[in-house]
């Protein structure tokens, strides 16, 4: 697509939708979340499809969900990754690799709208109920998780603290959902009564405000050992977050890196994951 299509699109979107909330501002709100939660990128791409298919492990269905599950077996600790917005689990390739030089035994899923999963929507809340189904299946003892994957697992610890779990790893995740709200804004140029509907909306749908979820405030009695890394120039999620949530969990190790940008699939990166993991 022309870029200036990409960018012309979504202020077209707002347009409308600062239009449509004078006339009828619920349906305003659930569209604009609609648009914000749709998953545009993400499927099995053709490079990806003989690595992924070769782990299929099994198809887990959760309502109206069907969830694929990978799995590269060890007879070590067992480890779950959940990758990021609009990607899938090839994005843990080159970390798999090494987790299975130390015989982990890995176990990883495409998300809703994501990789062979089903569905057109994400959001964390629908994520966590997924994280939470892995966790409670197939025990393991640490997750790791990518951008929205990071935060996903940080909100679900904090909705459903699982005695299993150990640790956890985070990798260029946001922490807070107004500034994710903010960005939107901004993108589709909406007006402030567009905002507060989607605020309202928000809060009827989910039962916590724009401001409450934040990963900062997730992890303040969080007690599993955690790890985060973030870029300094991550151009997708802010640093900042990493370091306030740092800086409110008692157990988290911080990596500040320059230059790695925000999917972090460096061997440095990987190497001291392996080495936390050892600890």
């Amino acid at each position: 697509m022309p870029l200036f299509l990409q960018k012309l699109i979504p202020k077209l979107y707002g347009l409308y939708f600062n239009i449509l909330v004078w006339f009828a501002p619920k349906k305003t709100a659930y569209k604009a979340f609609t648009v914000f939660a749709t998953v545009r990128k993400g499927r099995v791409l053709p490079n990806q499809k003989q690595y992924l298919d070769n782990a299929k492990l099994e198809i887990v269905t959760t309502g109206d969900h069907k969830i694929q599950v990978y799995n590269w077996p060890g007879n070590n600790e067992t480890v779950l990754l959940v990758h990021g917005w609009e990607s899938n689990t090839w994005r843990w390739h080159k970390l798999i690799e090494k987790l299975q030089k130390e015989n982990y035994n890995i176990i990883a899923f495409d998300a809703p709208a994501h990789g062979y999963s089903t569905g057109k929507i994400l959001h964390a809340p629908l994520y966590a109920e997924f994280v939470q189904v892995m966790l409670q299946k197939y025990k393991p003892t640490v997750a790791i998780g990518h951008s929205m994957g990071g935060m996903t697992i940080l909100y679900n610890e904090y909705q459903n603290p699982n005695l299993v779990l150990e640790k956890m790893v985070t990798i260029g995740s946001p922490s807070e959902f107004h500034e994710i709200l903010t960005h939107y804004k901004n993108l589709l140029g909406l007006n402030s009564k567009v905002v507060n509907a989607l605020k309202k909306f928000v809060h009827k749908k989910f039962n916590f405000t724009t401001d409450e979820f934040s990963s900062a405030k997730f992890v303040e009695n969080n007690t599993k050992k955690g790890l985060l890394f973030h870029d300094r120039f991550d151009k997708i999620a802010p640093y900042h977050a990493s370091v306030d949530v740092h800086k409110h969990w008692k157990g988290s190790e911080f990596i500040s890196t320059e230059g790695f940008g925000h999917s972090m699939h460096q061997d440095e990166v990987n190497n001291k994951i392996i080495s936390f993991l050892a600890e």
